[in-house]
C-alpha cells in the first residue's frame, strides 16, 4: 500500500509556466458584444490542502455573442493558477476569464465552459455573483421588447422556421494502461488522463474508460490468458485464445461500440517488459493495434492510436522523451489508415511549457509535485487534467471529426 503523499499547492509553482502556455495570463481581450441574460454554473471538481480544481459553464440566455468575458470576485483570497479553454487574469480578488480563439461564440441558449486549478488558504467558498460582458448573470434573461407583428402580404408563403440538426450522441471508448485509467479511489494517485477526458466534451459525449493499470496491449486484450511462457518466436503464449471481458464488452453487438463511436488506444509503456506475460514484440504490437482498429471499423466506429504519455525526465532544464513503441504506433497508424496522436511528443512539450525541469526529484513539492505522483510517471488529478487537455487539443488541431463535440 502506498503511503499517503503530501499534496502541494500549484500556486506560484506553476504560475510562470502558465504564462508561457497562454492559459493563465495577466491581460485579457475585450469581448465583442453585450449579453441580455446569462447563467453561470461554477462547480468545484476536486479539492486538496491548499489547492482545488473547478469547472465553469456559461449559458447565454440572451442574444448571440461572438466574444465573452466572465468576471467574479473571490471572497476568501483564492487565486487561479492554471486554466484551460479560457484566458484568465486576476487582480487582487477580482478575476476575469475571457474566451480563447475557438469558443468565443455563444448562441442563444447555448453554453460554453472552461476549467481551472486554484489555490486557497482558510476556506474556498463559491463566488456569490458573476457577470458576462458586464451583465449580471441572474439565471434569467433581462426583459427585451417583443418585435412588432408582421402582417404577411396576401399570396406570399410564410417561410418555414429554420432549425439546426441536433448532434448525435457518441461514446468514446478508452483502452490503455495506468496513465489512462481511472484511479482506484476518488482523488487517489495515480489518476489517468482518461479520468478527466469527459470534461472537455459537451453533453452528447459519453466516455467509457476501460484502461487498466499494468497492462500491455496483449494482456489488456487477453487477460487472464496470457501465460508466463515465451515461445520460440519470443512472444508470450496466449492460451486459450479468448478475449478479456473488457474487450468482449466493447465488441458486444447491442451494448458495445456502434457506428459513429470512437476508440482511443494507448499502450507501449508495459509492452517493453522483457518477461511474460507483459512482453510484446514490435511486430506483435503493430499486429494487435491492427486487430483493434479493424474491429472498431467493422462496427462503424473510428479508431485513434496514441503514443504513450511521457514520464518526467530532465536534461538540465529541458524535459526529454523516455518511452518506446513510438515508431511502431505511427507505423500501425499508417498501415491501418488510423490517425495517430503523438501524446509522447505533446506531453514532453507540455512539461517544457510548464517549466517542470529542472527539479530536485522530490515529487511531493512544487510544480512537479502538483503534476505527478511520487514515482515521476503517474499523474495527480491536476496532471491528468492537463494531459487530457493535450489530447483534446490534438483532436482539434489534427482535424479529427470528434472535435465538433469539444467544449
Amino acid at each position: 500500500m502506498r503511503a499517503p503523499r503530501r499534496r502541494t499547492t500549484v500556486a506560484g509553482a506553476l504560475a510562470a509556466g502558465m504564462l508561457a502556455m497562454g492559459g493563465f495570463a495577466v491581460t485579457t481581450a475585450v469581448a465583442s458584444a453585450a449579453v441580455t441574460g446569462c447563467r453561470v454554473d461554477y462547480r468545484i471538481t476536486n479539492q486538496w490542502t491548499g489547492g482545488f480544481g473547478a469547472d465553469v459553464a456559461i449559458t447565454n440566455l440572451g442574444d448571440p455573442v461572438t466574444g465573452w468575458a466572465l468576471t467574479w470576485t473571490f471572497a476568501a483570497g483564492q487565486s487561479v493558477t492554471q486554466a484551460w479553454n479560457a484566458t484568465v487574469a486576476q487582480s487582487g480578488t477580482a478575476v476575469t476569464a475571457t474566451n480563447v480563439s475557438y469558443n468565443g461564440a455563444i448562441a442563444t441558449n447555448g453554453s460554453v465552459s472552461f476549467g481551472f486549478n486554484g489555490a486557497w488558504t482558510s476556506s474556498n467558498p463559491v463566488p456569490a455573483a458573476f457577470a458576462v460582458n458586464g451583465t449580471p448573470c441572474t439565471g434569467t434573461p433581462n426583459a427585451t421588447p417583443c418585435p412588432a407583428p408582421v402582417t404577411p402580404t396576401p399570396g406570399t408563403p410564410t417561410p418555414a422556421p429554420t432549425t439546426s440538426a441536433p448532434q448525435s450522441r457518441v461514446t468514446v471508448w478508452l483502452a490503455g494502461d495506468s496513465t489512462v485509467a481511472n484511479p482506484a479511489s476518488s482523488g487517489a494517485c495515480p489518476v489517468g488522463w482518461g479520468n478527466q477526458f469527459a470534461s472537455y466534451f459537451n453533453s452528447n459525449v459519453t466516455v467509457v474508460n476501460s484502461a487498466i493499470g499494468g497492462r500491455s496491449i496483449q494482456t489488456w486484450l487477453y487477460d487472464p490468458n496470457v501465460t508466463s511462457t515465451m515461445n520460440s518466436a519470443g512472444e508470450c503464449v496466449v492460451s486459450p485464445q479468448t478475449y478479456s471481458t473488457r474487450w468482449q464488452a466493447m465488441l458486444n453487438a447491442s451494448t458495445g461500440m456502434k457506428a459513429g463511436d470512437y476508440l482511443f488506444i494507448q499502450f507501449g509503456i508495459n509492452d517493453g517488459s522483457t518477461t511474460c506475460p507483459r512482453h510484446v514484440g514490435s511486430a506483435k504490437y503493430r499486429e494487435l493495434l491492427g486487430v483493434m482498429a479493424s474491429a472498431a471499423k467493422a462496427r462503424g466506429a473510428y479508431p485513434v492510436f496514441l503514443t504513450p504519455a511521457a514520464a518526467i525526465t530532465c536534461s538540465g532544464s529541458t524535459a526529454t522523451g523516455n518511452r518506446g513503441f513510438l515508431t511502431e504506433t505511427r507505423d500501425a497508424g499508417t498501415a491501418n489508415g488510423v490517425p495517430v496522436i503523438d501524446l509522447h511528443q505533446r506531453s514532453v512539450a507540455a512539461y517544457n511549457r510548464l517549466g517542470l525541469c529542472p527539479n530536485n526529484g522530490d515529487y511531493t513539492q512544487g510544480a512537479v509535485g502538483a503534476f505527478f505522483c511520487n514515482d515521476h510517471t503517474h499523474f495527480e488529478t491536476a496532471g491528468a487534467r492537463e494531459i487530457a487537455g493535450v489530447v483534446a487539443g490534438a483532436i482539434r488541431e489534427q482535424g479529427i471529426a470528434l472535435r465538433a463535440y469539444l467544449r
